[in-house]
C-alpha cells in the first residue's frame, strides 16, 4: 500500500472528438505525474496513452479473448499500456446489472495483468438515511473481495463514492467521509487482513477541493464530471499532490 495520494479522472462519455484532442493538447504540457491517472472513452485511448500520466479504463472484461462483442479485456488493455481499471461503478451496476461475481473476475483479471483495479462502492439515498452505509458497504466488500486471492487484493484500491453523491453537488459531511473511509479500511483488515488505500468520489470538484484534502483517512480522490474541464482538474491536482 503508497501513501502518496491519487487523482483519478473518470470521464465518463462527456467528450466528444474535438474535445477530447483540445483536453490531451493541454494535459500532455500541464500534467506531469504517475499519481494522475485519466480514464477516457476507450475509443480515445490512444490519444491518451503514453504521456507523463497513467491511463485507465472505465470497465474491462474478464476473459483475454473471445466472442465478446463490445468488451476490452485486461489483456488488451494491458497490451496497450493501460496501468487502472474502474470495476464495480454504480452506474455499470445501475445500468448494466453487473453482480458481484463480475467483479469478482474483473479484478483477478486485472491484477493478473499488471492493471490496478479500483473497486467502487457505496450507498445509496435511503440507506443513507436511514443510516445503513456501514452494514452496504460491508457487505459489497466482503461479498466480492472474500472470493479474491491475496496477491491480487494486495494490489486492489476502494474508492468510495455514495451514490446519492455522484453529479448531484450534494456530499457528505468532511466527519461521515473520515468516518465511512476509515471503516472500510477497518473492515478490510479485519475480515482479510489487507490494508487498502482508499479514495473518495462523488461531486468532487475546484469549490469544494481543499475542504475534501484535508480529510486524513482519504488517499485520493475519483472524480467524475470536473475531470473533464482540463482548467478545473488541474486545480484539483494542484491541491492534492502539492
Amino acid at each position: 500500500m503508497e501513501n502518496k495520494k491519487l487523482v483519478v479522472a473518470n470521464q465518463k462519455m462527456y467528450l466528444d472528438p474535438m474535445e477530447a484532442r483540445e483536453f490531451v493538447k493541454i494535459a500532455r504540457e500541464k500534467i506531469k505525474s504517475d499519481s494522475v491517472v485519466i480514464c477516457p472513452s476507450s475509443i480515445y485511448l490512444k490519444e491518451f496513452l503514453h504521456r507523463n500520466y497513467q491511463v485507465g479504463v472505465q470497465n474491462i472484461f474478464y476473459e483475454d479473448k473471445g466472442a465478446y462483442t463490445g468488451e476490452i479485456s485486461a489483456y488488451q488493455a494491458s497490451k496497450l499500456g493501460v496501468t487502472y481499471a474502474l470495476v464495480g461503478h454504480s452506474e455499470r451496476r445501475a445500468y448494466f446489472k453487473e453482480e458481484n461475481d463480475f467483479f469478482r473476475k474483473k479484478i483477478m483479471a486485472c491484477t493478473k495483468n499488471h492493471i490496478t483495479p479500483i473497486f467502487c462502492v457505496g450507498e445509496n439515498k435511503e440507506d443513507y438515511d436511514m443510516r445503513r452505509t456501514n452494514q452496504v458497504l460491508k457487505r459489497q466488500l466482503l461479498d466480492v473481495l472474500k472470493e479474491v486471492d491475496m496477491d491480487s487484493l494486495d494490489h486492489v484500491i476502494i474508492a468510495y463514492e455514495p451514490i446519492w453523491a455522484i453529479g448531484t453537488g450534494l456530499i457528505p459531511t468532511k466527519k461521515e467521509i473520515y468516518d465511512t473511509v476509515l471503516y472500510i479500511k477497518t473492515v478490510l483488515k479485519k475480515y482479510l487482513d489487507v490494508e487498502v488505500n482508499v479514495l473518495y468520489g462523488g461531486s468532487v470538484n475546484e469549490k469544494n477541493i481543499n475542504k475534501l484534502n484535508t480529510i486524513e483517512s482519504v488517499d485520493g480522490f475519483l472524480i467524475g464530471g470536473a475531470s473533464t474541464k482540463i482548467n478545473e482538474l488541474l486545480h484539483i491536482i494542484e491541491v492534492v499532490l502539492s
